[in-house]
């Protein structure tokens, strides 16, 4: 597994790193044992970044991130977690999509000083590490204001203290970044893009990418899949948290024809795509099982021949 500097932030990480929603029960539930598996398998095959959540199940993703990780030498690994939603009885801002969240607990949205020190806190509790080597403000448009004064203020604290390495927003939306790094003078290290620059997405190069080559600010490209779309595209497969549009399946459609005739997998144009751009070190990906995180693995590692990028390009 290829290494890489993660911007200008000191930490190096291995190209390919996993995103543990999924094990967390995203859309269904991960028995404890396959969750654990899928991480140890994912450090088998080199994966040395790893990113969660307080809200992913509600607490589960980061308490099985920690039964998986916690054993391991703490200097070979980057753990990436998130702020903005507190984990407590009767947390009222669930979501529909996590099939087996604690009991009598839900998250509840808080981009304040106090709670993002909290959330920090609590994040290192369920995980039994400690300490974080990048901290995401999580989804920052749910509370714009807040989020890009008190929580960006909390995290500059941690990371002046040295309590963590890296400040990061972690979003679905390209412009959100964007307002946020040019209201904070660039002030986060890094981005985690889901979903905007894939093969089937390329917002985030509109603005936000150039803005962080200005600013020297790395992404972390995740969402590489489009929620499954691309490994399947019959009607009504979920596009993201939407049905898939017929001119998206058209464009599918397309790139499955330019793979075929260049003899590259589908998804593992997906996986690499994103790191064709030089503002994006890394590439994240989920996984529910050892042999999905092996797939991925594979498809980061195979050789696509640059005429195949040069025919994409022209494509796209």
């Amino acid at each position: 597994m290829r290494t890489v500097e993660l911007g200008r932030t000191g930490l190096r990480v291995s190209e390919l790193g996993l995103g543990l929603a999924s094990v967390g029960g995203m859309f269904a539930p991960v028995p404890q044992r396959q969750a654990v598996a899928t991480i140890d398998r994912a450090w088998e095959l080199g994966v040395r970044l790893f990113d969660t959540a307080p809200l992913y199940g509600y607490g589960l993703s980061e308490q099985r991130a920690g039964l998986a990780l916690r054993g391991r030498p703490r200097h070979e690994f980057v753990l990436c977690t998130k702020v903005g939603r507190l984990i407590e009885p009767g947390g009222p801002d669930g979501q529909p999509i996590w099939a087996e969240p604690p009991p009598r607990v839900g998250p509840r949205l808080d981009y304040s000083y106090a709670a993002t020190i909290r959330s920090f806190e609590a994040s290192l509790e369920r995980m039994g590490i400690d300490r974080v080597d990048v901290l995401h403000v999580h989804d920052p448009e749910l509370d714009f204001p807040r989020a890009a004064t008190e929580a960006f203020r909390a995290l500059c604290e941690l990371r002046g203290r040295g309590t963590i390495r890296a400040i990061s927003l972690g979003v679905n939306h390209a412009d959100v970044a964007a307002r946020f790094l040019r209201e904070t003078d660039g002030g986060p290290d890094l981005v985690l893009l889901a979903g905007r620059y894939t093969l089937l997405d390329q917002t985030g190069a509109d603005e936000l990418l150039p803005l962080c080559e200005k600013y020297g600010v790395a992404v972390l490209a995740a969402g590489v899949f489009q929620g499954g779309v691309l490994a399947e595209t019959a009607h009504g497969t979920p596009d993201g948290y939407a049905r898939v549009p017929r001119d998206v399946l058209r464009r599918i459609d397309v790139l499955r024809d330019l793979c075929r005739r260049y003899d590259v997998p589908l998804l593992a144009a997906a996986l690499q795509f994103p790191l064709t751009h030089p503002a994006v070190p890394a590439v994240l990906v989920g996984a529910r099982s050892p042999r999905e995180i092996a797939d991925a693995v594979a498809w980061h590692a195979l050789e696509i021949p640059p005429a195949f990028w040069s025919a994409l390009r022209s494509a796209l």
